[in-house]
């Protein structure tokens, strides 16, 4: 029986596993992953030995090559290999075939190898891995020029220290939780003439949050409570248009993979509270606040314990897909110090601005908030958008008799009631279910808790399935925290300094998430498994960039 066998050829390992190096290092000019890469080299097939029958191989020379050498990079056995390309049609694809191989299947095909051949593609998985980790600055660059250059102040042109110079100063501070001060101090030791002084710094970050046609002629804390919203509302509209081109940059890069197809998706909408430590009163028993107090500063609760701070709401997205913060809302909450006709945000109008910016980038599904958002507005403003919403009953003391009802019947643990009005202006607007689920806290009280949703008529066999999905709103508790590890350190009672530092170390998340996300896809992991790149590796990776490129 005649064979149409693949030739070997003279050329020793190292040459061929040369040529395939040479290859991928002209790609990572031009690819910003590592599985792109391996998709995209060029295999010598015509210099490998594989004595398979051609004519009859499932599995073409190529792609089993191509195999092998992600199989090295990677560290799998043929087994863990075989249940990745079962489970991942993405990875299939790209290595050509039109079905999965078995471990069967490719245990054969590389027992038809040469020693040679072998040799050949172990040395270019080595020397390919070495290159990849060489240009992981190339992700960290992406992100940066993703994020950076939206940003402009605005300013003439005769600049001394260009935006990009002011932004890397910024993330400098982000980075190290420093300050403006700081930086421009160390930059002044140092001797290094790309830093400026922090009077400088703070100026241009204050002009990154301005209008370009706009300017103010005195600080922004001697104006008006009104005045000041006003001017917030500017200052939120300008810094926004950069972050939203940003994210937009980022979902972009994200979308080329698909993550988001036959997808559920779901976002968080939260609160979150940057401290700011300084007393608003004079006398407080006398009810004298001071005159200079930032009008934006509001009071919280934080472990029962009354503190002072800005706040903020986001949207994010949560559950199965790559956690990106879609928008951010500066809130105006009215303080016990302002006047009774102070001007304040209501919760529906922030969740109905967040609701418009995050579905501008991607199309929601299903909404999650806290119980601090339970309100028929918010609910209302929801369900207008044709979305579902789900959140926690924050008290449900006329619900005590429809729990007793539940732990009175034998072998139910779970209820719903159906069809619960909510009305606006005295109108019924629509209909939700409120679900009764054992609670996790043995401190709530009846150890039950209460959700209210706008799903359709749920059954009794889902209740369980329901409401424990609300605990992907976690995430959201796990991304502030992140952010929050970013914010540089100010004394600044300026909005526009505050609001800047927010908006910027939300992006700096962002492309964090979008780096991470972006190593993931290169090494084939799941979206959603742990951070392969953590927020300190990033931190490093971009402080180093910052110090070598500039």
């Amino acid at each position: 029986m005649t064979h149409d066998l693949t030739p070997a050829l003279d050329d020793d390992a190292p040459a061929l596993a040369g040529a395939i190096v040479y290859h991928a290092k002209t790609l990572c000019d031009q690819v910003d992953t590592l599985w792109r890469l391996l998709n995209q080299v060029s295999i010598p097939v015509a210099e490998l030995t594989d004595t398979r029958n051609q004519n009859k191989a499932t599995f073409s020379t190529e792609s089993m090559a191509r195999l092998y050498i992600y199989k090295t990079i990677h560290d799998l056995t043929q087994c863990e290999l075989a249940n990745r390309l079962a489970n991942r049609p993405a990875l299939l694809k790209g290595f050509g075939m039109t079905r999965p191989p078995t471990q069967q299947n490719i245990s054969y095909a590389w027992g038809q190898f040469s020693e040679q051949t072998i040799d050949t593609l172990e040395a270019a998985a080595r020397e390919i891995l070495l290159e990849a980790h060489d240009h992981g600055s190339k992700v960290v660059e992406l992100a940066r020029r993703h994020g950076f250059g939206e940003f402009d102040s605005g300013r003439a042109g005769n600049r001394i220290y260009e935006d990009e110079q002011i932004l890397d100063l910024f993330a400098n501070t982000c980075l190290t939780q420093g300050s403006a001060h700081s930086e421009g101090e160390a930059g002044w030791f140092l001797d290094e003439n790309d830093v400026c002084d922090d009077s400088t710094f703070l100026r241009v970050i204050k002009q990154f949050a301005m209008p370009s046609d706009q300017d103010l002629p005195k600080p922004l804390q001697e104006y008006s409570i009104e005045d000041v919203v006003a001017f917030t509302e500017e200052f939120q509209e300008a810094l926004m248009d950069s972050f939203d081109a940003a994210t937009e940059n980022v979902l972009s890069t994200i979308r080329y993979e698909d993550p988001f197809d036959d997808r559920h998706v779901v976002a968080a909408i939260d609160f979150t509270h940057v401290p700011y430590h300084v007393w608003p009163w004079i006398d407080k028993e006398r009810k004298i606040p001071k005159a200079d107090y930032p009008p934006i500063v509001s009071g919280y609760k934080n472990d029962g314990e009354i503190k002072y701070g800005y706040t903020f709401a986001t949207i994010t997205i949560v559950g199965n897909d790559v956690p990106i913060i879609l928008g951010i809302e500066s809130v105006k909450e009215r303080s016990a110090w302002e006047p009774e006709d102070a001007p304040a945000d209501s919760k529906a109008d922030v969740v109905d601005r967040l609701l418009e910016t995050a579905q501008q980038h991607v199309n929601l599904d299903e909404v999650f908030l806290n119980r601090g958002f339970y309100s028929n507005e918010v609910y209302a403003t929801i369900h207008d958008r044709g979305l579902v919403y789900m959140t926690p009953v924050p008290k449900y003391e006329g619900d005590y008799e429809s729990i007793a009802k539940i732990k009175s019947k034998n072998g139910v643990d779970a209820a719903v009631k159906h069809d619960i009005p909510f009305a606006i202006d005295g109108e019924l607007h629509h209909t939700a279910e409120f679900l009764y689920v054992p609670a996790t806290d043995e401190e709530a009280a009846g150890n039950y808790a209460v959700f209210v949703t706008n799903r359709d008529h749920v059954a009794l066999d889902e209740i369980m399935h329901v409401a424990n999905s609300y605990s992907r709103r976690w995430d959201i508790e796990n991304q502030y925290k992140s952010v929050k590890a970013f914010l540089p350190k100010t004394s600044s009672k300026d909005y526009r300094v505050r609001l800047f530092s927010f908006t910027f170390a939300t992006l700096l998340y962002n492309l964090w998430r979008l780096t991470d996300y972006l190593v993931k896809v290169g090494m084939g992991r799941d979206i959603r498994s742990p951070p392969v790149v953590t927020a300190r590796t990033f931190v490093r990776a971009v402080g180093r960039y910052l110090r070598e490129g500039g």
